[in-house]
């Protein structure tokens, strides 16, 4: 494997000012082009990131070594079913990543050429046309294997790594308290933390009689002819829901005026006082 760069664009004829499309940003290329391979054949092969990580742990090791194995397997007696393709990887250093791959054909894809950009610089050079596209997936015996290998990546992936920071300050003045500021410290997380004023439980009241109760209120509006309803709730002791029915039934709330929030009877129930029989 060659430490260059390559690049998938579809196929040109040789230029000496070419366009290198890799897919994310297109770029025109001046000067002489090295097209001597742009006639070999190349496959283009879609493979899992610890594959290509391996592959170029490999690359950056030896030159010489290969990095992996392709098995075909045809049967001669049967020439239209399709041929079966099979990677085996090299000796790995890591030994979690399954050693058997399957590669899937893809037919239908654009023409494209592979680019090379050497990282030192200088020629741009054709190393060839894609022939053959792949996807490379485990091997049905390294399913289990692959599997535990993503999910021990996911798992690191969440662990969120402790950091120590050293301070420079060995005398740790950021630590320490100075004189004076304990109290200052103290009161500044009372104010912070004010307590919640705790809400009093509505003391349950039991209902009275509705004939009961109403003569009580005709008795209350005797004695003065408004009342706000916590007065009333307080001399009744009754609820303040059940005494809003009441209410409604028998007075007018007022809402503007002297007597704002409070409650007088209707007029059809402010009776004159009759004399008794007997009393001049």
């Amino acid at each position: 494997m060659e430490k260059e760069r390559h690049h998938s664009s579809r196929y040109r004829k040789r230029d000496y000012t070419e366009t290198v499309d890799d897919g994310a940003n297109a770029a025109t290329i001046g000067g002489v082009l090295e097209t001597a391979k742009a006639d070999r054949a190349v496959w283009l092969m879609k493979c899992p990131l610890v594959v290509a990580k391996s592959w170029q742990a490999h690359a950056a090791a030896s030159d010489s070594q290969p990095v992996a194995k392709v098995v075909v397997s045809l049967d001669p007696l049967q020439p239209d079913e399709p041929s079966l393709f099979k990677m085996e990887m090299a000796a790995s250093e890591n030994e979690n990543i399954p050693k058997s791959y399957s590669l899937n054909m893809t037919k239908d894809f654009v023409p494209m050429c592979i680019f090379s950009e050497p990282n030192t610089g200088g020629k741009v050079a054709v190393e060839g046309k894609v022939d053959h596209k792949f996807d490379l997936k485990p091997h049905n015996e390294n399913i289990e294997e692959y599997g535990r290998l993503c999910r021990e990546r996911t798992n690191k992936s969440m662990i969120r790594t402790r950091q120590i920071q050293v301070i420079d300050d060995n005398r740790g003045m950021h630590m320490r308290p100075m004189p004076g500021m304990v109290g200052l410290m103290s009161s500044n997380s009372k104010e912070k933390k004010k307590p919640q004023p705790v809400k009093q439980t509505e003391v349950k009241r039991t209902r009275r009689d509705r004939g009961e109760l109403e003569d009580i209120m005709f008795k209350l509006f005797e004695k003065q002819p408004n009342w706000a309803l916590k007065q009333l709730v307080q001399e009744t002791d009754q609820p303040a829901q059940f005494l809003k029915e009441i209410l409604n039934e028998l007075c007018v709330y007022n809402k503007r005026g002297s007597n704002q929030g409070t409650y007088e009877l209707k007029p059809e129930y402010k009776k004159t006082a009759v004399p008794e029989p007997g009393a001049e």
